[in-house]
């Protein structure tokens, strides 16, 4: 006979459900160190079955050290905006991100193999994929040093991630830094970061695009150069007009504070990753089906 405590303590080690634990109790006789295992060993199972499944919802999680000199900023996946919102995965995802900033990793694979609590990130991942049963991905992840400059971070609704790293300004302002960021989303930080190849391909555009004018070569080549320069400023931090006072560019906001930006990283929920569609009530009916 399997008691209540048994199964209630058990639950408390693992976090499954009380009848998940009373069958794991009564198949090892009532020895919870047997039972932990064997929930453990069937949780990796269960891991390994969804970790085809497509994970493009989530959260971005930016975490600063306590210097205030570096930061990171790291996605973590999962399959459903719902379960994204969900207490366990949140708290996971704060736990993963404090122990990467901790341990400064070099990669993914560095990251996976980080110890959490007596076990490895990967290993807690696994035990959370059995218990919420969705497929949970840690993406990507980027450490960045702020040297003897600010540090910045700011997250939009869990779902838009930025960090910055700003010289010769405070934390208010690298937070501005990041909060624009996440706002206007600039690929570079000045014209002169954009690749040469970038400009090339951009100006053979614009003169594609006004070939049919009848105007000198002279006026042609003018045009050209104000409209690569109008595309250069929507593209980099420095030319666009600051989020919160749209009067003066981020070039002049830094400028008179007497501040520059060092780098910043902006992530946002899924980019990239394609996303599979379907028919939400043909898939109901099937799990019906299967069910019967």
């Amino acid at each position: 006979m399997i008691s209540a405590a048994l199964v209630k303590e058990l639950r408390e080690r693992t976090g499954s459900g009380m009848m998940e634990c009373k069958r794991a109790l009564e198949a090892t006789a009532g020895d919870i160190e047997a039972a932990v295992e064997k929930m453990r060993k069937e949780g990796m199972a269960k891991a390994d079955k969804k970790a085809g499944r497509v994970a493009a919802e989530g959260t971005v999680v930016v975490e600063l050290a306590a210097d205030g000199k570096s930061g990171l900023i790291i996605e973590i996946n999962c399959e459903t905006d719902f379960v994204a919102k969900d207490a366990n995965f949140q708290a996971f995802c704060e736990a993963v991100a404090t122990a990467a900033l901790k341990a400064r990793p070099a990669d993914l694979d560095a990251l996976m193999s980080t110890s959490l609590d007596g076990e490895t990130i990967d290993e807690r991942r696994r035990a959370l994929i059995a218990k919420i049963g969705e497929n949970i991905g840690v993406r990507r992840f980027e450490f960045i040093n702020g040297e003897s400059g600010a540090m910045g971070a700011y997250v939009h609704g869990g779902r838009i991630g930025v960090l910055a790293a700003v010289k010769g300004g405070d934390a208010e302002l690298a937070k501005d830094i990041a909060m624009h960021v996440a706002a206007s989303n600039p690929s570079y930080v000045s014209a002169d970061d954009v690749p040469e190849e970038i400009k090339a391909k951009e100006r053979d555009i614009i003169a594609a695009q006004i070939a049919d004018t009848k105007k000198p070569a002279d006026i042609v080549a003018k045009m050209v150069d104000g409209k690569l320069r109008k595309f250069l400023s929507e593209i980099t931090l420095m030319g666009q007009p600051f989020v919160k006072n749209p009067d003066i560019t981020v070039e002049k906001l830094l400028k008179d504070a007497g501040a520059s930006v060092i780098a910043f990283q902006r992530y946002a929920v899924g980019e990239g990753i394609e996303k599979q569609t379907g028919d939400f009530a043909a898939e109901v009916a099937a799990a019906a089906q299967a069910a019967k």
